[in-house]
């Protein structure tokens, strides 16, 4: 059966990518849940600026130690994917449901936060994986609304903090339900024809990602783009209550808690437009453009402390959609150049990359800042776009980026 203007899209696309969404975005809800509890716990107990990034930054330590396995062992290319993304988010759930019981910082708060980190290594990859599974010339369109499921699912938290007399179990208590949801609901999602399944152990496949020349420029421009985005995720709200505290604006950290969730929440947008247009015009050019973007405001918002709330907010939702917009295509572009049988296992080592990079950037925040105030510390993410840009140019000039987007650079 054809549809106007193409082949029809195969049975059950629709149903299982939607499915796929509402699964992402409740799942991730998990990932930046001490972030946006961070308000209400220090209203509990006293936070130095190493605990509240060590907050953040368990997860991502777990993700990576969680990526690290994934890859070597090659689970997203073994095993069915959608089994994985249920275990995971399962953990993920009950790890995050556990903090209530917890005092809101220490040991116990940061091992539960780094096991959580672990099983989002069996959600975000995995999730762009079964994505990849329905592709047929629209794959930067598929894992552009992936991204902007993530997207929305990370400042959902943020939503929450913002509803007035929130307390910080309370947004455990909701992110933790929302998992659980997530890994219920994946099992009404379906595999896709592009399925294809490694049936042997292949450590060695993660070497490709460096070896082959147009994977390790791909590769680097993601790490240049991840450098940014999710230290700017991390302390966007931190810098909001500043900019407000200083502009006299009431109640400063439920309006920062607000206009970071427009912001992050906005890159849905920027996913979806990114995965639109470089399935048209081509992946590196729609990368280059967004890390441009967003390396400029970077630049730029640090320098508007204090100013005009409207200013300052837009500034920040047009960095929320660009930071995000190229996200995506990195991952297509992993997708393309890489053999059939390994992609599951490429893409989880590429995420592994750039979130042990977010290891180092979350935690050099505080002190660039505290030397170099928000223009320092914000301008040093800039430094990782600008790189980014430079790699994805390098793509572009490679023959190898043919196969990428239908011959589209």
């Amino acid at each position: 059966m054809m549809a106007a203007g193409g082949p029809a899209a195969p049975p059950g696309k629709l149903r299982s990518l939607l499915v796929l969404l509402f699964c992402q975005v409740c799942a991730m809800s998990v990932w930046f849940a001490s972030a946006a509890a961070v308000p209400a716990i220090k209203q509990a107990v006293m936070l130095t600026s190493w605990q509240e990034a060590l907050l953040t930054s368990s997860v991502q330590a777990g993700f990576v130690v969680g990526t690290i396995t994934s890859a070597l062992l090659g689970l997203a290319d073994r095993y069915d994917p959608r089994r994985l993304f249920m275990l995971s988010a399962g953990i993920a759930s009950a790890a995050t449901l556990a903090l209530v019981a917890c005092e809101p910082a220490g040991a116990p708060v940061y091992a539960l936060r780094f096991i959580t980190g672990m099983c989002m290594a069996g959600v975000y990859p995995v999730g762009m994986r079964l994505a990849a599974t329905w592709a047929k010339g629209d794959l930067g369109l598929l894992i552009g609304l992936l991204v902007g499921a993530l997207s929305l699912g990370s400042a959902s938290p943020h939503l929450l903090a913002a509803v007035g007399g929130m307390q910080w179990t309370s947004v455990y208590l909701a992110a933790g339900a929302l998992a659980a949801v997530a890994a219920l609901a994946i099992n009404f999602c379906g595999l896709g024809p592009a399925m294809t399944r490694s049936v042997r152990l292949n450590p060695g496949a993660v070497a490709q990602a460096w070896r082959v020349r147009a994977l390790r420029l791909a590769n680097l421009g993601y790490l240049g783009h991840m450098w940014e985005l999710y230290a700017m995720w991390a302390w966007l709200a931190v810098f909001l209550h500043f900019s407000f505290e200083m502009n006299g604006v009431s109640e400063p950290w439920q309006a920062a808690e607000r206009v970071t969730f427009l912001a992050i929440g906005a890159g849905a947008l920027g996913a979806w437009a990114g995965g639109w247009f470089a399935d048209r015009y081509g992946r590196t050019a729609v990368t280059t453009l967004a890390m441009f973007v967003s390396a400029s405001c970077a630049l730029v918002i640090g320098w508007l402390a204090g100013a005009p709330t409207y200013v300052v907010t837009t500034l920040a939702v047009i960095w929320g959609i660009s930071a995000i917009a190229d996200s995506a295509q990195f991952s297509a572009s992993i997708a393309e150049l890489s053999a059939p049988d390994s992609i599951g296992t490429l893409l989880t080592a590429q995420t592994c990359a750039g979130f042990l990079l977010t290891l180092v950037s979350i935690h050099l925040v505080p002190p660039v800042q505290a030397m170099f105030g928000w223009p320092g510390a914000f301008g040093m993410l800039a430094i990782g776009p600008a790189l980014g840009c430079v790699m994805m140019l390098r793509l572009r000039a490679d023959p190898a980026s043919l196969k990428m987007a239908g011959g589209k650079r």
